[in-house]
């Protein structure tokens, strides 16, 4: 409430920022926030509701674990009711964000206890149950070692061996400028390159087989970065992006948006063809 960046929407903001992204040809409308100290649980409902009378057939990606599991704190649903209204409001899948490393001795240095690995399994695994498909992400180069990504990337390989559930693999590097852990002491500042381009081809074996979608952030790599990891291990660039705060806010340098141009371009430097695609990587109609 106090914070010096928070900020909120109206319906209608919401609902035009859904026209605007719909007319400039966006398919997709991610769409996270902060934990709002006076929302009910069943506004995450109206917000979808919102997107889908402006644009029935855009596609809703949206509401982290740990919005979820905020939600439900607020209603007297079931993490599986939650969901399922959720989905009847419009939302079309999940992003699996909040799972930062999936180890909770970690976590408890990242956030707290805010949101334990079980829980974010837990909603996670019910959303698959209930025909909600989600990413599955992982933000290292904090007070992580190797050995946690691998612990990291083979849970999530055991849940879409019984799932089937994740669209894709996002690895996203801990951008440490503004993070109150790295200012107190707590997290080194970031990985090296060479952690950035081995934890995507590590990725790629680790999940061979299970998840076939490895995604590069170029909002927190950069574009020369970009075009390594492509060469190892990457086949997804994530998308154009028309408003991102989250990495600009913690001091990344990269901007909000990319035009479809500037991404094919990355591509070609690594000798790799682009073609745009659904969230559930579908041909775009």
């Amino acid at each position: 409430r106090t914070d010096a960046d928070a900020y909120t929407l109206s319906l209608a903001q919401v609902g035009d920022r859904v026209d605007e992204a719909w007319e400039a040809g966006a398919t997709e409308i991610c769409m996270q926030g902060g934990i709002h100290p006076d929302m009910p649980g069943t506004a995450y409902f109206d917000l979808a509701r919102e997107v889908k009378n402006r644009r029935p057939d855009i596609h809703l990606h949206s509401y982290s674990p740990m919005e979820v599991i905020n939600g439900v704190s607020r209603t007297d649903l079931s993490i599986r009711e939650w969901l399922l209204a959720a989905k009847e409001a419009g939302v079309d899948s999940l992003p699996g964000t909040a799972a930062e490393i999936l180890d909770d001795d970690v976590r408890w240095v990242l956030t707290k206890g805010k949101l334990p690995a079980d829980q974010w399994v837990e909603v996670i695994t019910t959303a698959h149950e209930v025909g909600l498909p989600t990413t599955s992400t992982m933000m290292y180069g904090h007070v992580d070692t190797p050995e946690h990504w691998v612990g990291h990337i083979k849970l999530l390989r055991s849940i879409q061996e019984r799932t089937g559930g994740f669209t894709e693999f996002v690895l996203l590097p801990f951008v440490h400028h503004n993070s109150p852990i790295y200012l107190a002491g707590l997290a080194r500042p970031g990985p090296t390159v060479r952690e950035n381009v081995a934890v995507h081809a590590l990725a790629r074996i680790l999940l061979h087989g299970a998840i076939p979608n490895i995604q590069t952030s170029w909002v927190k790599l950069g574009d020369e970065l970009c075009t390594r990891v492509l060469r190892g291990g990457v086949n997804d660039l994530g998308g154009t992006l028309m408003e991102e705060t989250i990495s600009r806010m913690a001091g990344s340098d990269n901007g909000s948006f990319k035009t479809i141009s500037s991404l094919e371009e990355i591509a070609a430097a690594a000798g790799r063809p682009a073609r745009q695609r659904t969230t559930t990587y579908g041909e775009v109609p």
